[in-house]
């Protein structure tokens, strides 16, 4: 019987083992099924097994230590994504929920929530969630914290929302909601933190419930449209540590309620158009630590108890003080950042400013500001930014600067500086921006300058400087512009110049410099201008300048030069040539032996061309030449009579045949008042006026008589865009079409079109820098720095969002790349060629099938290249390779990434070596928190899936989001804000970079 039993027992667990057994539990099988609608490209829920008996110790998962129940699912920053998971809402003592910085995306239902009745807090942030926020939120009984920041939501906020029992976070920023914000929030007593700004709210005052939140610790209304004065009934608020009304249209004066609010840690209203004077009382608000009153119209003086307070930053730039800096603003221990920039300030700076606090960043710039430098800007030994440019500071440069290592930016310029630099001042290692030009400095510039290998700046123009130019500077190897015009220099230009690859502007005129050229300019690759004019040097032009690629600003005049000059000239694109009053000779280069260039060469006696008034001679060999001239003249006459017969003949013939292009001409379309004639044009089309061509055909500089210049595109062939299905005329009549009808500042503008028989011509407006391609990928791209770059950006995403949202019907670009971004003469940005453009009804409904791929290799959306179909999101993903571009200044396809593009080289490089090998080493690393903004907006256009890709309009927002938070209120990082804030989008050094590894 026992062994019948035993035989039982072992078949029993033989047949049920004890996995079977010890099964994951209900909770588990929940979670299973979450796991089952999300996408996790990264492998993050991948403990998420049902090996567990519960799924307590699984990744994101917490557990009450006593029950053993699901209490919180933290997802956050999993790169997680799909629609939002409403399995959770089956486990019934979940507290908390938080899918921060993922890909969930679709929109939110009631019913989404119906079983949630003990959460306490749902984060939600940074994620792709679109359409109405839903009302039934507000039943959640045990509901404490709301983030839904940083998502594409519409609509209003739902007035239901007043019915939160015990809300005390609601954190709606960043979104797209409109109406007015509802009186009905006022009912929320429990309300802590009220975050709802970065929307597009109706014009509308601030909200007069705000005065019942009696509550509210964190008020945060920036960029909400807010219209009006600044109420007094805020100083109800007596709890507030944090009152953000920046960048609105409020008007009038600061009120004086203000100061009773004695817990303000925090105030901005930065971006305004406040007036007036400062109010007093400022002495009661003993915990203030930061005040930002920047960019609005306040005058009168900066009050004496303000200064008295601990302050942290005090950023009043862009205002109209007057009067003198308070002494007591140099007591206040804390003080890191002190921004006057652009008022009526005059006096002296206090002696002892930056004694007692550790001073960041002084920017007095544009003011009436005199008397010495204090001593003590540097005495805790961190200060980075010294700018005191435009006042009338006297006296010499402290000693104490000299020791100072931690500075980056010196810009001294248009004071009234005088003696001699500091030695030590010269080398500081960590500057890369140094600027004196415009003061009274004398004595030379020190050797000790190897030692400033950062330098990238190096301006000391309209001194007293003099010496000569130290060979040190030629080992600076980032040297971007060296600019020392008006000074006293003598000796040699440094041969150990020609050592400095990256150098763009070499200025150095209105010296005394002797002797030639150095040895090897050659290898100035990116030099785009130079002037040695006013000198005293000698010798000959050397062949090897007209080898310099980018070199447009030429001028060598007022020197001692002799000898011809050299043919290789003629392969400089210049804007401006200056070789007069030298010792030159011989015949002029073709190219410049016309009127356009006399002044070019005047002063040279040696010089001959033709040119009237250009070689001087004197007594009887002048009458002689005017003889010769004269009879040359009738020789030359009987031939042009011969050759003009022979040439009629010919033309007459061909008249018939040629009839029908002359007819073209005359077909002339312009859509903006014009000044000029097809003929005007047609002239201009020369082989030398080329600056561009491509596969539909060439593009020429064109400078009209009236001196205005035009770009022309001259179509002829075949158009190779759209391989043979889209021929010429298409790409004509598309151009046309498109841009015959498109008004937008970053649009390009199409002056007029004609067509010429068996060519088309496009008449655009002339963008004297190029192409962004041609500067960030070429030798020009030290001229990129990051607020150029992402200027460039906005720029861009406003034509094109103009194209996809504001065109009846939309016009989607098809060809969206760096080369088709055109930069005028202050890089403002348009977009242009729409050769293959297309216009779609109902571009946001729906795609449309193409017969063949348009577009360049790199740029294409994956669901374009391999289904034909194409709609606004293509634009979006070709725009975010843009954006990468910016970021990243590598080319969309190189051969260093293998089988990979741009977009998978960044995702890969982001997950295996970090940020830090992804951002461009030419930008300045201060911008890095901005920049990692931008390529996470580069990264959310180039998703993979469509769907996930934001719209232009909101592509424009997230980027000028990107810009606000860093301008002018440049950090918040010791802000002293609310703890219950999350405050991650903002603060890290970059928000939430999604790792599209599902790209392959």
């Amino acid at each position: 019987m026992q062994q019948q039993l035993l035989f039982i027992s072992l078949l029993f667990f033989h047949c049920f083992p004890i996995t079977t057994i010890l099964s994951l539990n209900q909770e588990g099988l929940f979670l299973q099924r979450v796991k089952l609608g999300l996408s996790d490209p990264t492998q993050s829920l991948s403990s998420w097994n049902q090996r567990d008996q519960t799924p307590c110790n699984w990744n994101g998962i917490t557990c009450d230590p006593n029950t053993r129940r699901v209490t919180v699912v933290d997802l956050s920053d999993f790169d997680v994504g799909g629609p939002f998971p409403s399995f959770l809402c089956r486990l019934p003592s979940l507290t908390t929920v938080n899918l921060a910085n993922n890909n969930i995306n679709g929109s939110l239902t009631a019913g989404d929530f119906s079983s949630c009745q003990s959460l306490e807090h749902l984060v939600l942030q940074a994620n792709l969630l679109v359409g109405p926020i839903p009302e039934a939120l507000a039943q959640l009984p045990n509901l404490r914290e709301l983030n839904l920041q940083a998502n594409n939501f519409t609509g209003e906020i739902p007035a239901k929302f007043g019915e939160f029992p015990r809300l005390e976070v609601l954190n709606l920023a960043g979104n797209l909601l409109g109406g007015k914000i509802p009186s009905e929030l006022a009912n929320i007593s429990t309300l802590r933190v009220l975050s709802i700004c970065y929307n597009l709210y109706t014009p509308a005052p601030v909200p007069a419930m705000l005065a019942n939140m009696t509550n509210l610790e964190y008020l945060w209304l920036t960029d909400s449209n807010l219209v009006g004065n600044i109420p007094g009934f805020l100083a109800k608020l007596t709890r507030l540590t944090n009152l953000d009304l920046s960048i609105n249209k409020l008007t009038g004066s600061i009120p004086g309620e203000l100061m009773e609010m004695k817990s303000l840690e925090q105030i901005e209203l930065y971006q305004n158009s406040l007036s007036g004077e400062l109010p007093v009382g400022w002495k009661s608000l003993t915990a203030l630590r930061r005040l930002d009153l920047s960019t609005n119209q306040l005058s009168g003086t900066i009050p004496d108890e303000l200064c008295e307070l601990e302050l942290e930053s005090l950023n009043l730039m862009e205002n109209r003080f007057e009067g003198t800096l308070p002494e007591s603003i140099a007591k206040s221990p804390n003080l890191y950042e002190l921004k006057l920039f652009n008022n009526k300030l005059s006096g002296e700076l206090p002696a002892q400013l930056g004694l007692n606090s550790g001073l960041l960043r002084l920017d007095v710039s544009y003011n009436r500001f005199s008397g010495p430098i204090p001593e003590s800007l540097c005495a805790k030994g961190v200060l980075e930014d010294l700018i005191l440019i435009y006042n009338s500071f006297s006296g010499e440069i402290p000693e104490s600067l000299g020791r100072c290592q931690s500075l980056q930016r010196v810009r001294l310029r248009n004071n009234q500086l005088t003696g001699i630099v500091p030695q030590e001042f010269w080398g500081l290692p960590r500057v890369y921006l140094f600027e004196l030009e415009k003061n009274s400095f004398s004595g030379q510039v020190s050797n000790r300058i190897a030692s400033a290998h950062n330098l990238s700046v190096l301006k000391i123009s309209n001194n007293q400087f003099s010496g000569s130019i130290p060979m040190e500077i030629g080992h600076l190897g980032n040297l971007i512009e060296f600019s020392a015009s008006g000074n006293k220099f003598t000796g040699q230009i440094p041969g150990s110049l020609v050592n400095l690859s990256m150098l763009s502007l070499l200025v150095l005129d209105d010296n005394e410099l002797t002797g030639g050229f150095p040895v090897g300019i050659q290898h100035w690759k990116s030099l785009n201008e130079l002037n040695l004019a006013n000198n005293k040097l000698s010798g000959r032009i050397p062949d090897e300048i007209g080898s310099l690629p980018v070199l447009n600003y030429l001028d060598l005049s007022g020197n001692y030069l002799y000898g011809e000059i050299p043919l290789s000239l003629q392969d400089l694109k210049l804007n401006l040539l200056n070789l007069s009053n030298n010792m030159l000779s011989g015949e002029l280069p073709p190219l410049y032996a016309n009127q356009m260039y006399k002044n070019s060469f005047l002063g040279n006696p040696g010089l001959c061309g033709d040119m009237v008034g250009l070689c001087q001679q004197m007594g009887d060999s002048k009458k002689q030449r005017y003889f010769w001239i004269l009879r040359s003249i009738f020789i030359l006459a009987g031939l042009v009579f011969v050759v003009g017969i022979v040439w009629f003949y010919f033309k007459y013939r061909n008249f018939r045949k040629s009839k029908k292009s002359i007819a073209a001409i005359s077909k002339w379309r312009s859509f903006h008042k014009i000044g000029f004639t097809e003929f005007e044009i047609v002239d201009c089309l020369k082989e030398n006026n080329v600056i561009g061509s491509g596969a539909s055909g060439k593009v020429y500089k064109v400078v009209l008589r009236n001196g205005e210049t035009v770009a022309v595109k001259k179509l002829s062939g075949q158009s190779k865009k759209d391989s043979g299905a889209t021929s010429e005329k298409d790409e004509f009549e598309a151009e046309v079409e498109t841009l015959g009808k498109i008004r937008h500042k970053n649009i390009v503008r199409l002056w007029c079109c004609c067509s010429t028989g068996d060519s088309k011509l496009l008449v655009y407006e002339y963008m004297p820098n190029g192409s962004l391609a041609d500067l960030l990928h070429g030798s020009k791209s030290g001229l990129l720095d990051w607020p150029t770059r992402y200027k460039i950006a906005i720029d861009a995403a406003e034509g094109l969002s103009y194209l996809h949202h504001d065109c009846v019907p939309p016009i989607v670009h098809r060809d969206v790349k760096s080369n088709n971004i055109l930069l005028d003469a202050e890089f403002n940005a348009r977009v242009a060629d729409f050769g293959v453009a297309k216009v779609f009804h109902g571009v946001n409904k729906g795609t449309e099938s193409m017969s063949v791929i348009a577009g360049s290799c790199g740029y294409i959306a994956p669901e374009y290249a391999y289904t034909l179909r194409v709609n606004e999101k293509s634009d979006i993903y070709s725009f975010g390779v843009v954006l990468l571009e910016l970021v990243t200044g590598r080319l969309p396809i190189d051969p260093e990434f293998g089988e990979k593009d741009l977009v998978k080289w960044v995702c890969l490089t982001l997950d295996q070596n970090g940020i830090d090998h992804i951002i461009d080493p030419k930008l300045d690393s201060s911008f890095k928190e901005e920049i990692c903004r931008v390529l996470d907006v580069g990264l959310r256009c180039t998703s993979s899936l469509p769907i996930s890709r934001p719209s232009m309009r909101r592509v424009v927002k997230m980027l000028q989001e990107a810009g606000a938070r860093n301008r002018p209120n440049a950090s918040r990082k010791n802000s002293k804000l609310s703890p219950y804030v999350n405050e991650e989008i903002f603060d890290q050094e970059c928000v939430s970079l999604r790792l599209e590894s599902s790209r392959e």
